[in-house]
């Protein structure tokens, strides 16, 4: 069962830290393969792809190919019912319409004394690709999410990565694509992948930046390209953290958790709740949904080793509890969420209010959910426009603004010993000998 322990437990820090730290370790193993398989691909491009999509997916590449063409990604049409094909498109215009807001634009102001012009210069990325799970689950939500923002900011090229075990492709997947307009797909998964992304292969034309979630290897790929490439983030497992009071029903707040739960055995799901009753109606409606939910084997191990339901003095403690865990996916099932959220520092989401469960915002609501894991909401933040974009800065200055700084910029360069950068000054100003 899941464990419940109190803020007030002598070992609740040490019980806290085996939560938070699940993701952490290196594999010595599989970065010393990750790191063999790159460069593999650096140095052979396509045969090495081949090799790879043969060996780890059982597809033969002379049969299959590398790209998926047209008429695969038509013939999934069939295969999707209209309804979904609806919920697709519902999803798609509302991700759109959130991430349309996000839109920066390119400024110039000019002082009117000078004359000196200063700006920035926003650009979108020339290319992008996509990295779309497709082992354990297919996820075409993450086409959209990826996709979508990347189009909003006028990225021209984007590429889409996706494993086909077997050879089959999820339709699902596909018509994601193909209802966003997404033409250059390649049947790739894993570290050859993202290797394939940063290099380029005979192929497959390198990109500019990698995004997408993946397994062990394609995020400890990711990792080893960036600076080659810009990535996202370095994702880790996903995980939840549920606020709740005495009002909350404990059933939504189980399955709640179980959502997370449900994705893999290192996701954690944690309930911080003020309400002892609470606590204690949570844990049993936790054994009785798990029960009914086909991925029971992943969500017990889920909730076993990292699940945890943390009885709080307070709300404010529990606030404080989270800002501590700064989870990717933070629920506020309170009566009073807006004013818990002032007291809320780092999250990756947040759901606010009895009715709002992770799932909406996951699928329906509109905001981005590739959001920072392991604590790194801390310092990152979701997905959004703003990470297929570039920024220049822009700098004119005219004689007269020259003269204006010219003594400062002398000083200053002479404290830090560059001459050179004095004297290009110093010389335009009528200084220089």
């Amino acid at each position: 069962m899941i464990q419940i322990f109190s803020r007030s437990d002598r070992d609740f820090d040490e019980k806290l830290a085996v939560i938070r730290n699940r993701g952490q370790s290196l594999d010595s193993a599989v970065e010393k393969s990750v790191g063999e398989i790159l460069e593999d691909v650096r140095l052979n491009g396509d045969e090495a792809l081949k090799r790879y999509t043969q060996k780890f997916d059982s597809v033969d590449p002379e049969t299959y190919g590398i790209s998926i063409d047209a008429g695969t990604v038509e013939a999934c049409r069939s295969e999707v019912s209209a309804r979904q094909y609806d919920a697709l498109q519902r999803a798609a215009d509302s991700i759109r319409a959130f991430h349309e807001r996000q839109r920066r634009q390119t400024w110039i102001e000019q002082d009117s004394v000078t004359g000196n012009i200063l700006g920035q210069r926003v650009l979108p990325l020339d290319s992008v690709g996509i990295y779309v799970p497709g082992g354990k689950a297919a996820y075409p939500s993450s086409v959209l999410m990826n996709a979508i923002p990347a189009q909003v900011a006028g990225v021209e090229r984007i590429v889409m990565v996706v494993p086909t075990p077997g050879g089959e492709v999820n339709p699902g997947v596909m018509v994601a694509a193909h209802l966003l307009g997404i033409t250059e797909i390649y049947r790739l998964g894993g570290a050859q992948a993202i290797g394939a992304l940063a290099y380029g292969t005979e192929t497959v034309a390198p990109v500019d930046k990698i995004v997408g979630p993946g397994n062990i290897y394609v995020a400890t790929a990711k990792r080893k390209v960036f600076g080659r490439v810009d990535i996202d983030m370095i994702a880790g497992p996903s995980e939840i953290l549920i606020i709740a009071d005495e009002g909350a029903d404990p059933r939504h707040v189980a399955i709640d958790l179980l959502s997370q739960a449900e994705h893999d055995e290192m996701a954690s799901s944690i309930l911080v709740t003020n309400s002892s009753k609470l606590a204690e109606k949570v844990s049993v409606a936790i054994e009785e949904e798990l029960a009914l939910l086909p991925r029971q084997a992943i969500a017990r191990k889920s909730i076993d080793d990292y699940g945890a339901i943390i009885v709080a003095p307070d709300l404010l403690e529990a606030a404080r509890i989270s800002n501590l865990i700064a989870p990717e996916h933070l629920e506020l099932a309170v009566a009073e969420p807006f004013w818990l959220l002032h007291t809320i520092k780092s999250a990756g989401a947040i759901f606010m209010g009895y009715h709002t469960s992770e799932a909406v915002g996951d699928y329906v609501a509109g905001p981005n959910h590739v959001l920072p894991t392991g604590g790194t909401a801390r310092f990152f933040s979701p997905l959004s426009v703003d990470d297929f974009i570039k920024k220049s800065s822009l700098i004119y200055y005219t004689q007269a603004g020259l003269e204006e700084v010219a003594r400062d910029v002398e000083i200053l360069t002479a404290m830090e010993g560059l001459d050179a950068h004095g004297r290009s000054v110093s010389y335009r100003v009528g200084d220089g000998t």
